[in-house]
């Protein structure tokens, strides 16, 4: 069975390195806000080419904590795309506000700017760009929408750790509010849950503050904050990870570009990648009109794939009281029926990735 992503493998590969890392938190006897996290926030930054980065306990937190940091609450609005995981909609409503979806770009998937403007109304207040699956979104139209109409624009990278906009990238920028998940499963994952976020130094200090129940020095609590830190543990785990980053990226263009050349003449519709992005290859996801009885044949045949994700969040039961029914998000919605996501962990062997090309061409 080719696995959709062997976390096991990947923890194995580096395992004298994070044993080494447990053992020297466990011997510091420091658990909470060390010197590990402060490390890792510094590593972080200079990878991303940010100003400064803050770590808190997952990437749903950061999300809330850059909108909670922006003054963003009760009675605003916020563009999300209508095609994402369900936690960029759901930070949102923890703080209060509205989640307004916004269609997708059908050829990359994120958000469309050009159906942006129409969205916008007294209430908005920010606009959240998703890099789904790893590929930057268009951010240049994103920011000039914002500036023009005094929006925050915040990314939400998750999936797109060591990505690149028009050269530079993701998170880097003064004026940049970068939110990242360390889950797993993702590019840059720790051995538990976690996340960031990258900015520059006044957002930053806010959410530092934010995240250690309002306090910079203990017992002393200038705002209603959270309990949301990253912990030396992860931050551990995160360091030794770090450095192999970009090395394992580069595995996973890699088997996309095998997947590319392979499924050239197949009944699917492939990535589009435009010039200007670079991709980090989070996921590899194609569209077939029979997403299921293809899923189906590639689990007969040995392969293990995943649908990201078979439900909008629109169509959620959580959302249900916005009254956005079947037809809403017509483009977002044929997406979620027809995506399947392919293995690309950078565990995977030239073997495993020709097993997949064989696989997918002998279906139908």
């Amino acid at each position: 069975m080719v696995e959709f992503l062997d976390l096991r493998a990947a923890a194995q590969a580096r395992r004298d390195a994070l044993m080494a890392a447990a053992g020297a938190v466990i011997d510091s006897g420091w658990f909470i806000m060390g010197e590990q996290v402060e490390a890792f926030e510094r590593e972080f930054a200079g990878y991303c080419d940010a100003p400064g980065a803050v770590g808190v306990a997952n990437g749903l937190d950061a999300i809330s904590l850059a909108l909670r940091a922006l003054g963003i609450g009760a009675d605003d609005e916020v563009i999300v795309p209508s095609n994402t995981y369900i936690a960029t909609w759901l930070a949102v409503s923890h703080v209060g506000a509205k989640p307004v979806g916004v269609e997708p770009d059908i050829t990359t998937y994120n958000l469309d700017p050009a159906l942006v403007e129409a969205a916008i109304t007294p209430a908005t207040r920010a606009i959240i760009a998703v890099h789904l699956y790893g590929q930057p979104a268009d951010l240049d139209p994103l920011r000039e929408i914002a500036q023009r109409r005094g929006l925050a624009l915040i990314e939400d990278a998750a999936q797109a750790h060591g990505a690149r906009y028009k050269g530079k990238r993701i998170g880097s920028g003064e004026d940049s509010i970068v939110t990242w998940s360390f889950y797993p499963g993702k590019n840059l994952g720790a051995l538990g849950d976690g996340g960031a976020l990258t900015a520059n130094a006044g957002v930053i200090k806010s959410v530092a503050k934010l995240r250690n129940y309002g306090s910079v020095r203990k017992y002393e609590h200038e705002i209603i904050g959270y309990n949301s830190r990253l912990d030396e543990m992860q931050a551990a785990f995160l360091r030794v990870k770090l450095p192999h980053l970009d090395e394992e990226n580069d595995r996973r263009r890699a088997i996309a570009a095998r997947y590319t050349a392979g499924f050239a003449d197949a009944n699917l519709v492939l990535p589009f990648v435009p010039d200007w992005a670079e991709p980090v290859w989070h996921l590899y996801v194609v569209r077939h009109a029979d997403r299921d009885g293809l899923a189906a044949h590639l689990k007969a045949s040995g392969v293990s794939t995943v649908i990201h994700y078979p439900t909008p969040p629109h169509r959620q039961p959580a959302y249900a009281s916005l009254g956005l029914g079947e037809g809403s998000f017509p483009i977002s919605e044929r997406i979620h029926r027809e995506v399947l996501s392919l293995p690309i962990g950078p565990m995977l062997t030239d073997d495993d990735v020709d097993h997949v090309i064989n696989a997918v061409r002998s279906f139908g």
